[in-house]
């Protein structure tokens, strides 16, 4: 634990395990905690509410756990969650969460990219990829293994359904379910992200009725509503299947359209 680096400023409070690597002219407050094996890199800062996992990269120029960029943000107590084995490139911001969440989370295993924004509230799932500046408004989620096209510019309280490929410079205002392509402007459906679920070993039959489902969603002509329950009387169950079912049912801001 070199947390007797003479040139970075540790506050003695900070809960710094052992394996932890600190480089000069790194800041750490005196409410964080940092897991094993875990590398912050010059210049990163480390501010109050911050809790992050082992084996870790921050990177020069990063700041976890800065307040929300929120009005309504009135100084209470809350965290900035970095998960296991996850990756902080350089002058990415993830800011703490508000009373409405009480945290803001980024899970295991993620590459964040440089220059990203992580605002409060927001929830990233495990094995997620943001590519270069994507900004994320409050409140969002970001469901596993999602990759984010770099510039991408998601809206408050969107939803990103896991293992969707979604194109750089995207401008996100509609929920975007899971296992789905989406790209163009307005940002529509264009396919499923058959070559990522191929990757992460999903079962050709599995992949095939993914693709049946989304056919009743948006190449059927039906309404949204009316496509779901031919899904339900028409499709055999499957966790895909009521998966996608699930999120479009409870999606707050509905989901985006087709351009088929």
């Amino acid at each position: 634990m070199n947390v007797n680096q003479p040139l970075a400023s540790i506050h003695p409070d900070a809960k710094i395990a052992e394996g932890v690597v600190i480089d000069p002219f790194v800041t750490i407050a005196g409410d964080v905690e940092i897991g094993e094996g875990t590398h912050i890199c010059s210049h990163a800062v480390i501010m109050d509410g911050a809790r992050i996992g082992r084996n870790c990269t921050i990177f020069p120029g990063a700041v976890i756990a800065g307040i929300p960029q929120d009005l309504k943000f009135r100084g209470e107590k809350t965290l900035a969650i970095i998960g296991n084995n996850t990756v902080i490139r350089e002058c990415v911001t993830v800011n703490r969460g508000t009373a409405s969440k009480g945290y803001t989370r980024v899970g295991d295993n993620c590459l964040i990219m440089a220059y990203c924004h992580v605002a409060h509230d927001t929830v990233v799932g495990n094995h997620v990829i943001m590519s270069n500046s994507t900004q994320l408004a409050g409140e969002v989620v970001i469901d596993d293994y999602a990759v984010i096209g770099g510039g991408s510019l998601i809206h408050q309280f969107c939803h990103i359904g896991a293992h969707v490929m979604l194109q750089g410079g995207a401008l996100v205002n509609k929920d975007v379910p899971p296992y789905v392509k989406a790209g163009r402007d307005p940002l529509s459906y264009a396919g499923i992200n058959s070559i990522g679920l191929r990757r992460r070993e999903f079962a050709s039959e599995t992949i095939r009725e993914i693709q049946d489902t989304y056919r009743y969603i948006f190449q059927s002509n039906l309404n949204v509503s009316s496509a779901l329950e031919c899904i339900e009387a028409e499709l055999p169950a499957t966790k895909e299947r009521d998966e996608i079912i699930q999120f479009i049912r409870n999606s707050r801001r509905g989901i985006i359209k087709s351009y088929f």
